[in-house]
């Protein structure tokens, strides 16, 4: 199956479903990302080597196609949200994409927020486009340092149903793509830190009862 993975930032795919990717890769399904903000100008500790960082990350989770848009950092919600989805609705149709993981909306962060209601958008493609595969899956995943920072009450939190087991080698390899991204690991407790992306790990898989897990929210999913 063709998976289309939407983020608003370099390192938010790995962050969110880095192990869940290479697990996907792994078993045959052909994995896209698609970086809505390539440059990630207002960031702390930004790598001057961050498209070489990201070249270093998919190899190491096994992708080989990468969509790069320029939208303006932290000032997403400054963009008509149509161009958003335009794009977005260009790398489906490209990819032929059959189900895509992106940012859940109510993440704090205004980036993962724009992203995750153009892809609301944009996944409806298939039914007023010919020659666009049907969606057959909708995931919203976590990102730590974002989601859990969601504390608009008015909005709805992310809530996982949906686990994908990824066991010690999947946390393995989520680390190792991550520090591949210079200046996103952090000391613990930051939830960036090895300790905290393992521990989340550890958490999903306990609730589930798996052997680590990544969590998803199922927004839709179809034979």
């Amino acid at each position: 199956m063709n998976y289309l993975v939407v983020v608003a930032h370099p390192d938010d795919e790995v962050l969110g479903a880095g192990a869940t990717i290479n697990k996907l890769v792994n078993q045959g399904n052909m994995v896209a990302v698609a970086i809505m903000s390539g440059h990630a100008a207002a960031r702390a500790n930004i790598s001057e080597t961050l498209a070489s960082d990201e070249a270093n990350a998919m190899k190491i989770l096994g992708v080989k196609k990468v969509y790069h848009a320029d939208f303006p950092n932290i000032k997403m919600n400054t963009i008509p949200h149509l161009e958003l989805v335009q794009f977005i609705e260009k790398c489906i149709t490209d990819w032929q994409a059959e189900a895509i993981i992106t940012h859940h909306p109510s993440d704090t962060n205004i980036d993962h927020h724009e992203t995750g209601k153009a892809v609301n958008a944009a996944c409806r493609l298939f039914q007023r486009t010919d020659g666009v595969p049907k969606l057959k899956e909708l995931l919203f995943m976590e990102v730590p340092s974002s989601t859990e920072w969601s504390l608009n009450t008015a909005e709805n939190h992310f809530t996982p149903n949906t686990f994908v087991e990824i066991g010690e080698d999947g946390v393995k390899i989520k680390i190792a793509a991550l520090t591949a991204y210079k200046g996103v690991m952090r000391a613990f407790p930051h939830p960036r830190s090895e300790q905290a992306i393992e521990g989340l790990a550890a958490y999903r898989g306990v609730q589930s009862g798996r052997m680590y897990a990544e969590a998803f929210e199922c927004v839709f999913k179809a034979d």
